[in-house]
């Protein structure tokens, strides 16, 4: 897939205020920090379509982009540790689950896991938490040009049997990386595959 087109279409705090659409959505969520941004612009290959903060918590609304006129990439706040209030943390998980479960026209949630580190219990709950709720997700690898080629596959794998402890099967996952592109053109294929059928 060739992204030609983006489109902003707004920040909302409420599923009620999201577009009346019938087009599918894609979402992309992940502890804070997890390096959601980078990769969302490094998917969409705009160096500033998401906002790239140090700050843990930027994210703090469900951002709509419309690509190719064709479907919607939903950058969702992250889950987990931000510089906020516990009560402005506790407003944002109720508005993420609420929209996770609610969003007929979600496709595919892309959870992303920071390839550098075992199996945190934030990642393991929210990522059971979506199976729980027979809600699509894929698993998706950040950061992995932060560690040595040969260990990769080496951490890859210590999280996958992490996970197995609690799954008898996984959905598909992709490793990627945000400075090198790594994955991205495979979850572009993996998404336009969806749309296709």
């Amino acid at each position: 897939m060739i992204i030609k087109e983006i489109e902003f279409i707004g920040s909302f705090e409420r599923l009620s205020q999201c577009p009346t659409t019938q087009l599918p959505e894609y979402a992309f969520i992940g502890r804070s920090n997890v390096g959601k941004s980078s990769l969302i612009n490094a998917i969409t290959g705009r160096k500033e379509l998401a906002r790239i903060s140090s700050t843990p918590g930027k994210t703090q609304t469900m951002n709509y982009y419309l690509i190719n006129n064709a479907w919607y990439l939903v950058d969702l706040p992250g889950y987990g540790y931000a510089k906020s209030s516990k009560t402005n943390r506790a407003k944002w998980r109720k508005m993420i689950d609420f929209y996770l479960k609610k969003r007929d026209s979600l496709y595919c949630v892309f959870c992303l896991i920071d390839i550098r580190h075992d199996l945190q219990k934030l990642d393991l709950d929210f990522v059971n938490w979506l199976g729980e709720n027979a809600i699509p997700f894929s698993l998706t690898f950040t950061k992995s040009d932060k560690l040595k080629p040969n260990m990769v596959d080496t951490h890859v794998n210590k999280i996958i049997e992490a996970l197995k402890e609690y799954w008898v099967s996984l959905p598909e996952y992709f490793v990627t990386s945000a400075n090198t592109s790594l994955g991205t053109t495979d979850i572009l294929s993996f998404i336009e595959k969806i749309n296709n059928n």
